[in-house]
């Protein structure tokens, strides 16, 4: 007889457990509370979907931390590799890109939830739509099934994979934690993580929509320099973004909880350090000494920074570049290698990529992804307290924990 396998989810983590919970011979129901699975998939990768990334294992799981080597075994059984081949199989044709990231080669998320699809309804996988799990049922210490519209639907194990608690209007909305707490799990409290940041006063509202490209920020947490990132930032009314920002956020996010004043510190020009940009500075102003500031700084920056630039250095536009003076000069030098902007707060966490926090790694086997507390529960996915920057990493862990779980469900692991 079938081992009776529920699916609480219809993501990465959870598409991915179905389908190898099938494969394995299980009977596969999967509940999606939304009309449409996969719809975080969609919207990924700014509707490109970074799949994963070629980076090896150990510099692969550097990229989550502290939490990181949770998932050892989880990618010792299922990892880039895998996954690219799983893909190909099913008719999906990828791309690599800088930094190792890969793609689906016709730039289409939807393409990658396509796929998704049609593999667990080949594998026989049943999807309830529209379905929203309301309780977990427990008797002696296992899983027995789950209330769902009312009504009860029993299983022999169930799988949890509900996603975080951002982008709320695709179905993550924390629904996990909540049955994961009610099981006696304890969440390790939710925030944002991979999330834009907002910036005192209005000078980023002035260059709204500029993206700077191959410039360094660092983070200075109460005046002290704790962190540096190079590559690209976006200008956006409300502050700044871009993978820069977005890497640098997390911890961005936990020292704001602890009171700490948090600014960002942009170098416009990295490759070059004070002296050699000051040389620079003084053959601009003797090639073009008779032009106006605000020529001879197009120059030196985007069009869209060259007010912000005048205005922070006191100069008039007008001014021309013989009439500078080395101090003058040095403020400008100031500018392009330190221009300063204070963090208030992150976005809201409906607008982070991931949810940091989750579920506490601690109280699950590593090597199946069930829960130490009741058996024939397992937790996958962004409800767990596992979270990496950007790069593809965090869909990764999506698809290796699902298909873990999976397998372990249908098994009896």
């Amino acid at each position: 007889m079938k081992k009776k396998v529920i699916i609480v989810g219809g993501g990465a983590a959870g598409l991915m457990a179905a389908g190898r919970a099938a494969e394995a011979g299980a009977q596969v129901i999967v509940l999606e509370k939304m009309r449409q699975p996969g719809r975080k998939i969609c919207i990924s990768g700014k509707g490109r979907c970074n799949i994963t990334n070629i980076a090896e294992v150990r510099e692969f799981i550097g990229h989550f931390g502290k939490t990181g080597n949770f998932l050892r075994q989880a990618f010792a059984r299922f990892f880039s590799d895998d996954l690219l081949r799983f893909f190909e199989a099913n008719g999906l044709k990828v791309v690599k890109e800088r930094g190792g990231r890969v793609f689906p080669a016709s730039g289409k998320a939807a393409d990658v939830v396509a796929v998704l699809l049609k593999w667990v309804e080949k594998c026989g996988v049943e999807i309830r739509r529209s379905a929203t799990v309301e309780k977990l049922l427990i008797s002696d210490g296992r899983i027995v099934g789950v209330v769902a519209g009312g009504k009860e639907i029993h299983c022999d194990a169930l799988i949890i994979a509900t996603g975080g608690a951002s982008y709320r209007k695709t179905g993550s909305t924390g629904d996990g934690y909540r049955l994961a707490e009610a099981a006696g799990h304890r969440v390790v409290p939710i925030r944002a993580a991979l999330v834009p940041l907002e910036t005192a006063g209005n000078l980023a509202a002035k260059m709204a929509e500029l993206n700077l490209r191959n410039i360094k920020v660092n983070m200075y947490a109460d005046g002290k320099k704790r962190r540096e990132e190079f590559g690209e930032l976006v200008f956006a009314k409300f502050g700044v973004t871009g993978p820069v920002i977005l890497t640098l956020s997390g911890e961005v996010v936990d020292r704001l909880s602890k009171g700490e004043k948090i600014s960002l510190s942009i170098d416009l020009k990295p490759a070059l350090d004070e002296k050699k940009l000051d040389a620079r500075l003084l053959r601009d102003f003797e090639s073009r000494r008779d032009e106006p500031l605000s020529s001879l700084l197009r120059g030196l920056l985007p069009r869209e920074m060259v007010p912000v630039c005048l205005e922070l250095t006191g100069l008039s536009p007008e001014r021309t570049a013989i009439d500078i003076s080395a101090k003058e000069r040095r403020r400008l030098l100031n500018f392009l290698k330190d221009f300063r902007f204070e963090v208030t707060r992150p976005r809201p966490l409906d607008e982070a990529i991931v949810t940091a926090g989750g579920v506490d790694t601690r109280e699950l086997d590593p090597k199946t992804m069930e829960s130490k507390i009741i058996k024939g529960l397992y937790l996958t996915g962004e409800l767990l307290d596992i979270q990496a920057d950007t790069g593809g990493y965090n869909l990764q862990a999506a698809f290796s924990t699902g298909w873990l779980a999976g397998g372990a469900a249908a098994s009896g692991e």
